[in-house]
């Protein structure tokens, strides 16, 4: 038979494990789009396409930031972590649901 408590520790290892992998590709995410975001800036000195850029990426950290919450709250759901994840998952969406509205509203490059 398998030791349930020892199959249970060792699932929160991964899950710890796990969640500090999200978090740090989170933080990568926030990094290259800060890169790329002054790129974008310097070479068309365009301040809007720029926040798009950032913007884009900051959706894309928030993701992996999300996912990482929900790993953590699965194996320890104290009220904290709920309200963390809460906080992170509303932000995360209005974030993604204003973007999409201004690449929406984006004038087309050329025209």
């Amino acid at each position: 038979m398998f030791d349930v408590m020892f199959l249970r520790e060792l699932l929160i290892s991964w899950v710890h494990f796990l969640q500090l992998f999200l978090e740090m590709i989170s933080v990568v995410c926030v990094i290259i789009g800060l890169i790329k975001t002054s790129m974008v800036f310097i070479q068309l000195k365009s301040g809007r396409t720029a926040r798009y850029c950032f913007g884009d990426w900051l959706a894309t950290a928030l993701e992996f930031q999300l996912a990482a919450d929900i790993l953590a709250t699965t194996v320890d759901p104290d009220l904290d972590s709920l309200i963390k994840l809460a906080i992170i998952a509303v932000i995360r969406t209005f974030l993604n649901y204003f973007l999409i509205k201004e690449l929406e509203h984006q004038p087309t490059q050329g025209k």
